[in-house]
């Protein structure tokens, strides 16, 4: 056995605050996940620390329920922790000029035995492809949401600043 660690981060074009609202926006966060996250569901809260949220993870041909307790340790750190595993991903958001820079990381300690190999050997590979295709699709996201901003402000309706998202 062993801890394993998959990363991966990237720069969205938005402000740091604004890339944070979304990942800590449960309801938010969700419309930008990969396929491979599936059945998710908000138990509690929604946004922010003590939000607990549910999703099916398909991978390497395997899927795996989890339960997920939204923390904050610190400014611009979000950390999920699994209910029922040792797995915790956490969400950093960091300035990068103008814009944010989002890591994805996550932890967990591995099987032993020959699972444990196989594990160590091709999980790390199929998660961070998952990480940078939500990262991805993070970037569409906030993209998209500036044009449609940018359409109400062109249609003379109530506007608000980039750096704050409407609430839904």
């Amino acid at each position: 056995m062993g801890t394993i660690h998959v990363a991966a981060e990237r720069v969205i074009p938005t402000s740091p605050t604004t890339a944070y609202r979304y990942l800590a926006d449960m309801h938010e966060h969700e419309r930008f996940l990969p396929p491979a996250f599936s059945n998710f569901a908000v138990e509690h809260g929604g946004v922010g620390v003590g939000s607990v949220v549910t999703f099916t993870v398909t991978a390497g041909g395997r899927s795996r329920p989890y339960r997920m307790t939204v923390s904050e340790p610190s400014p611009g750190t979000l950390v999920e922790t699994d209910a029922n595993s040792t797995l915790v991903t956490t969400f950093t958001v960091t300035t990068r000029g103008e814009e944010a820079l989002v890591k994805i990381a996550t932890t967990w300690q591995g099987a032993g035995g020959i699972g444990g190999f196989f594990e160590r050997r091709f999980a790390p590979k199929v998660m961070q492809k998952l990480y940078a295709d939500e990262l991805e699709r993070f970037a569409e996201f906030v993209q998209q949401r500036a044009s449609e901003s940018a359409k109400v402000d062109e249609a003379g309706e109530e506007s608000f600043p980039a750096s704050d998202p409407p609430a839904y």
